[in-house]
């Protein structure tokens, strides 16, 4: 048996027989590049404290991942595809931890963000990469199962994350959760290179380089737009963006229809499965990551749980997550992605409606019950959703498949933090200057608006001060508590109706069982065995 994995698997006449240990590698990878998002929420308070982040400032340490990894995800799937599917795993690990080595050992803010771009395009080499060498390696008949395995590794790294982050924070300052990921980077690289055969798409055409140049335009303007606008304004730059995202995106249509080979056949929006999945991936992952964007900063600021205890708490979630994921296995063969995929949505919709009752009084225990809905939602409807898009990409196009869905994913993370976190951004502002407004001097209230960090900063300087002491210190601080705590429950409700008309949608575009597609011109839309249903418009 050779070290390394030599022989492509074009070149297989039967399975890759390691192909089990193949997934490990490519889980990992996953794990890593989606982990450097959710670690993140509970490492900012240290970070806002040691760098002086004000909230654009930490807004764009953390999204300045975001960016390039949406924006680029697309194309570098095609890459990928063409030259070297295995080898643009290993660059985009190899890239992903450079980044990590800089952002741990930087100590400024412009350097922060400019490690978290490098990490960002490691990550939109990464993601797509082990989907679509998963897809080429295991059979049909095993796809579903592995396609599975990938997708509750995306729902373990949303708790585990957070936890690994706060274990470190501990005895180690922040700049650690970037290291993390470093021997975890070199471990994917080198089982990469002895367990994961080479791949790439045979006979395929010219990359379409101004259709990938289109994409990224187009959705990287949208996401600044989109995170830009709503915390800080509608000023000149993120309209521009948002006019230059719509106008890339009318051009990128436009171009790919005409094109004889295109970057992204956008044809296969007019088929209702891939239409479909591709909303059902978007909207589960704005609902769940607004929702532990907000969740989080209530159990560290309100009830007062350090990083670690904060990981520890998002568990059930991750657990939630097999546990759906197990249940899709035998449940998705009989009863169809449409039934599946829109039932998980009916759940996890009802896990954000959840979060409407968290009050100044609540505990831990009334967030236990969204998380675990969440985390059973994305267990049972991701993988399928996923297995679906995939399943709409012939063999030669994995790496634009792999990226069309990552894409939606990312996307819907972007846009569940920006647009639910402006709406609770907002409604704590409000709230907050009814309670106290007049009461604080202004330099003061403006601090106190800015966050509920910054609201319990205050109220921190109050009871150190002569002139105001500890009763109107706990008043501010009761003040601040309720703020937040309305805050969140108006902006679930309003992410829970903006779920639900997602949910609606996709259980209308989704097709039933008897409908069919072909790819192409006579073949069907692939299928695993054990999956009895046929997707198609």
């Amino acid at each position: 048996m050779p070290l390394f994995a030599k022989t492509p698997v074009e070149k297989m006449t039967e399975p890759y027989h390691r192909r089990w240990w193949a997934l490990l590698v490519l889980c990992l990878s996953l794990l890593i590049v989606v982990m450097a998002n959710t670690s993140l929420v509970v490492a900012a308070p240290d970070m806002t404290k040691d760098l002086g982040l004000s909230s654009s400032d930490l807004q764009w340490v953390i999204d300045g991942y975001t960016v390039p990894y949406a924006a680029l995800m697309l194309v570098l799937g095609a890459i990928g595809d063409k030259y070297s599917r295995r080898g643009a795993l290993v660059l985009g690990l190899l890239i992903f931890a450079g980044g990590s080595v800089m952002g741990g050992l930087v100590d400024e803010t412009n350097l922060v963000i400019v490690a978290r771009a490098i990490m960002g395009v490691g990550a939109a080499v990464v993601m797509p990469a082990t989907l679509s060498l998963l897809v080429a390696i295991f059979p049909r008949a095993e796809r579903a199962k592995a396609i599975t395995a990938w997708s509750a590794t995306s729902g373990l790294a949303i708790a585990a994350g957070p936890l690994a982050a706060g274990w470190l924070l501990e005895n180690h300052a922040w700049g650690s959760t970037f290291l993390m990921n470093v021997p975890v980077a070199v471990l994917g690289v080198v089982g990469a290179l002895l367990l994961v055969p080479p791949s790439k798409a045979e006979g395929m055409g010219r990359i379409d380089y101004v259709g990938g140049l289109l994409s990224m335009v187009s959705v990287g303007s949208l996401v600044y737009a989109t995170i830009e606008g709503p915390h800080f304004g509608w000023g000149v730059g993120p309209i521009t963006a948002a006019v230059v995202a719509g106008v890339g995106l009318l051009a990128f249509v436009a171009w790919e229809l005409k094109h004889p080979n295109p970057m992204l056949n956008v044809r296969k929006f007019t088929e209702r499965p891939f239409s479909g999945s591709m909303m059902a991936v978007l909207f589960f992952f704005f609902g769940t990551f607004g929702s532990i964007y907000y969740s989080t900063q209530f159990l560290q600021f309100v009830l007062g749980y350090d990083a670690l205890e904060t990981g520890i708490r998002l568990l059930p979630l991750a657990g939630a997550v097999f546990v759906g994921a197990a249940v899709t296995g035998k449940l998705a063969p009989k009863l169809g992605v449409k039934i599946v995929v829109g039932t998980g949505m009916v759940i996890g919709t009802a896990g954000v409606f959840l979060l409407t009752q968290i009050e100044t009084g609540s505990t831990y225990t009334d967030f236990l019950a969204p998380l675990l809905l969440l985390g059973f939602a994305i267990g049972l409807s991701l993988s399928p959703a996923t297995d679906t898009i995939m399943g709409s990409f012939p063999e030669d196009e994995l790496g634009v498949g792999g990226g069309a869905n990552d894409t939606a994913l990312e996307l819907g993370c972007a846009l569940g933090i920006a647009i639910l976190g402006s709406l609770l951004a907002t409604s704590y502002k409000d709230k907050l200057t009814d309670m106290v407004g007049g009461h604080l001097p202004a330099e003061a209230m403006d601090v106190a608006k800015d966050s509920v960090g910054g609201g319990i900063a205050v109220a921190e300087q109050v009871a150190k001060n002569p002139q105001g002491g500890a009763e109107q210190a706990q008043t501010l601080l009761g003040a601040v508590h309720e703020s937040f705590a309305h805050a969140i429950a108006h902006t679930s409700l309003i992410g829970g109706i903006i779920m639900a008309a997602g949910t609606l949608i996709v259980i209308a575009v989704l097709p039933g069982r008897k409908h069919t597609t072909k790819h192409g011109e006579e073949e069907a839309t692939p299928v695993t065995e054990e999956q009895t249903e046929t997707v198609g418009a």
